[in-house]
């Protein structure tokens, strides 16, 4: 029976988002039952894609990805994979109706990391769009459940959140990408002469991102608000302890939230979501 393949699928998933994210995991815990599955089959869908172009040095990129390309539209086609990551993500596609559009936009910006290390207004845009901000939109069309009016009100939020969440991954991973793979993200910043103006002009922007996400946190159903919300709570506090750190050190060590903070995030968030205080 397939139902079995599939809930060995969905496991391989699960598995995946919290080898890789200890952060969105808790965010997924957080979310009403029934919604945690398919968040789990995207992010297992995008980070094996992201792992391609950013870890598998050694390896084909350009053919891995292809590949998998391939692999993502013959599994949502045959409503099967024997890859599990992508059976789970095929059954996600169905259920919710993601759209075509969505992933291949995905897909188009993770082609860009094998080819593109520096990028102009215009690039930087059709990169955060593809790797973040539709991203977002896959898990509006789970959290609001075929309710496609709520989709177009939310849209925008959903997708200044996956925004916010990217810069930040790109100020935590500047040790990574400029100095190890040589990837720039920020057209307007010279990373040769990084300094704490640089800086600042990144995080307000990262901070009006999140401003304006916060308000469709607001009008979320309340069974994916409080999973949102302290994916949302986690990041701003990286974002704060980034702020705080000097810009010298940003590009010499990779920021993290200690697990204790993170506890404390969480329960204050809880108090919070059990009081309609979000």
């Amino acid at each position: 029976m397939k139902e079995l393949f599939d809930k060995v699928s969905i496991k391989c998933s699960r598995i995946t988002t919290r080898a890789y994210s200890t952060s969105f995991s808790l965010g997924i815990l957080c979310l009403r039952k029934e919604l945690r599955d398919p968040i789990y089959a995207i992010y297992g869908f995008v980070r094996f894609a992201d792992e391609i172009v950013d870890t598998f040095h050694e390896y084909n990129k350009t053919e891995l990805l292809e590949n998998f390309k391939k692999e993502t539209w013959k599994a949502i086609e045959q409503r099967i994979s024997l890859n599990p990551i992508l059976n789970s993500f095929q059954k996600t596609v169905h259920q919710y109706k993601i759209d075509r559009s969505s992933i291949e936009l995905f897909l188009r910006s993770m082609e860009m990391d094998l080819y593109r290390n520096r990028h102009d207004q215009h690039s930087l845009k059709e990169y955060i769009l593809g790797s973040a901000e539709v991203v977002g939109l896959m898990c509006l069309r789970v959290f609001v459940n075929g309710d496609d009016v709520l989709y177009e009100q939310l849209k925008p939020y959903a997708m200044r959140l996956g925004s916010a969440f990217q810069k930040v991954n790109f100020l935590r991973d500047l040790q990574a990408d400029y100095l190890h793979m040589g990837r720039t993200y920020f057209p307007e910043v010279d990373f040769s002469r990084f300094d704490d103006s640089h800086k600042r002009l990144i995080e307000k922007s990262i901070e009006q991102d999140f401003d304006a996400a916060y308000q469709g946190i607001k009008m979320l159903p309340r069974s994916s608000r409080f999973g949102v919300y302290v994916a949302y709570v986690y990041y701003r506090a990286l974002l704060q302890k980034i702020r705080n750190t000097p810009s010298e050190l940003i590009l010499s060590t990779r920021i993290r939230i200690r697990n204790r903070h993170k506890a404390r995030l969480l329960a204050l968030s809880f108090v919070k979501h059990q009081l309609n205080l979000i």
